[in-house]
This record gives C-alpha cells, structure tokens and sequence, in this order.
C-alpha cells in the first residue's frame, strides 16, 4: 500500500475489518437453533408492528455472523436502492480503477451544471475541483450527490453498479439513472432496486470479505465507519457500545434505507440491511421506524 492511501486512513479502521474470517459463521449447536427459531418468530411480530404503526413496508435482513443467527422480514422483496449504491460505487472505483493511490490522487474538475440537489460537499470546491479520493469520501460520509454521479462517470454510468454487484454474486442489485432521478422510487419499480438480503451480503463482502484486497477493504471500511447521515436512524438504534459502518439512502414514497456493518464490543460482526418504503409519493421519511428496527435486531442479534 503506498504511503499516500496509508496516510487515509485511520489506525482503528484495521481493527474494525479483522472479523473477516467470522464471515463463515460457525454451525449452531441444535438448542441454540431452536431458541433462536423462537426468538424469530416475536421478532417477526415487532418489525410487523412497526410497520402498522408507521404505515410502512419494512424490508429486512440480519446476520450476527459469529453465531448465524438470523432476522428475514421481506428480505426477498425489491426495493429502492437510493444513495446506499453509493458504497459500492466507492468499492468499484478501489477495485477496478485505483492502482496503488495513483488514481485516487488524481484530481477531478467539474461545474456548476454537475451540482445536482444535495451536493453541498462538493460546491465547497467548485473552484479547485476534488480528488478522486475526496469524492470518495463525501459520497459515503456526507451522501453527496455529485460526488456519487462523478464516480459513476468514472465508472462509465450506473450501469457499472450493476456489473460490480454481479461480479460479487448479487444478482438482485442494479443502478440503472443518475442522481437524483434514481431517488423516484415508484412502488412498481424494478429499476435503481436491491433487496435487504442482497445488499445486506454485498455490503459484508466488501467489509469483511475479500471482494477487495485488504488496503481497499480497510479504506471503505474507514469511509463508511465515519459516515454523518446515520446519527438518528440506524446509529441511533443500536447500543452505543457498538462500532458502526454504513451507508444510508433516501426518496420519494418515504424511502429511508440503511445498511451496513456493526461490530458489538466483544467484535461480532452484525450484518444489517434495513430498507423501508411508503405507499403515498409525498410520505415523509421516518427515521424513527430504521432506529427503533436496529433497536430490535441489535436486541435480538446480540
């Protein structure tokens, strides 16, 4: 790794990624099945009373990757993927672009016609433009707009998400428009979609798997574990002992997605995938319906 990508990292992101050999979990003795079987069956009944009482569909899906035990609400189902294709955007460029920093370092210039709506980060500098790395950056940790749309023409459009999910085994994820049109969510929709199992397994190879070779692994890994947009949702719904990394996402029909990685203090890996969608185009997002569902699974995953 060069010393230019060392110097982007932080000395715990290394911690934080060395529960990659938990990604096989272990077989569950019979007991600890049957009990887990038990507790699903109440979970099932909290996450369906969520949804009543936000008049929500609430997809889910949750691995305590230690012990295998595991959460499914919908977790089959589609839905809109919005900004949480922004980590794997950040993933392909690591993987398929960057040799060695040399990309990364590399400066981008654009102007005031690529500012679409949530681009704050990358207004700041219009001016000098950002590096690679930058874009990188405020894609996942602040969900900047632009950012993610400038990654996506280094890849070569959004249909480059859904190649890269492809390679990773996910045959459910795509990206097929550009932000912020992919953020209309229509209920029919099958474009600009993913499924709470599907992304939920992306995310944990691109964490704790070895989808990308470890100095990548731990430069997302650094990126998402400093994410800001999460602080209320899924931040706010797991114990505050835990160590997070995600991304989270947004839309019409009250589209409020989260997923990511969280690490207990004892360093179980917890996968958790927590997509939501309303039936009304003007709904507002609830990020109290994604905190109070981590509250249930980081309770019952624990």
């Amino acid at each position: 790794m060069s010393l230019s990508r060392r110097a982007l990292l932080t000395a715990g992101a290394a911690g934080a990624v060395g529960a990659a050999a938990l990604l096989t979990p272990a077989t569950a003795h019979a007991t600890a099945a049957a009990h887990a079987t038990g507790r699903s069956a109440g979970v099932a009944g909290r996450l369906r009373d969520l949804e009543r009482r936000y008049d929500a569909k609430l997809g889910v899906y949750a691995r305590n990757l230690r012990t295998g035990r595991t959460v499914r609400h919908h977790a089959d189902d589609l839905f809109p993927i919005c900004s949480v294709f922004k980590t794997l955007a950040a993933a392909a460029v690591l993987r398929d672009l960057d040799r060695d920093g040399e990309f990364l370092a590399r400066r981008i210039h654009y102007t005031e016609a690529d500012l679409v709506d949530g681009s704050d980060k990358t207004r700041e500098h219009l001016a000098e433009g950002m590096t690679v790395a930058e874009l990188c950056d405020v894609t996942i940790r602040f969900s900047d707009n632009a950012a993610g749309n400038l990654l996506l023409r280094e890849l070569g459009g959004p249909t480059a998400i859904t190649r890269f999910a492809r390679s990773l085994g996910d045959p459910v994820t795509r990206l097929d428009r550009w932000e912020t049109e992919l953020n209309s969510a229509e209920p029919w929709r099958v474009t600009d979609t993913t499924s709470p199992r599907a992304i939920g397994r992306t995310y944990a190879r691109l964490v704790l798997g070895d989808a990308l070779p470890a100095a990548d692994r731990e430069l997302l890994t650094h990126w998402l574990l400093n994410n800001t947009t999460s602080d209320d949702r899924l931040r706010a719904g797991v114990p505050p002992t835990w160590r997070v990394a995600d991304k989270t996402g947004g839309g019409a029909y009250g589209t409020n997605n989260n997923v990511g990685i969280a690490w207990t203090p004892g360093g179980t890996p917890v996968v958790l995938a927590i997509l939501s969608r309303k039936s009304d185009p003007a709904a507002v997002r609830e990020n109290a319906l994604i905190a109070e569902a981590a509250a249930v699974l980081s309770e019952v995953l624990a």
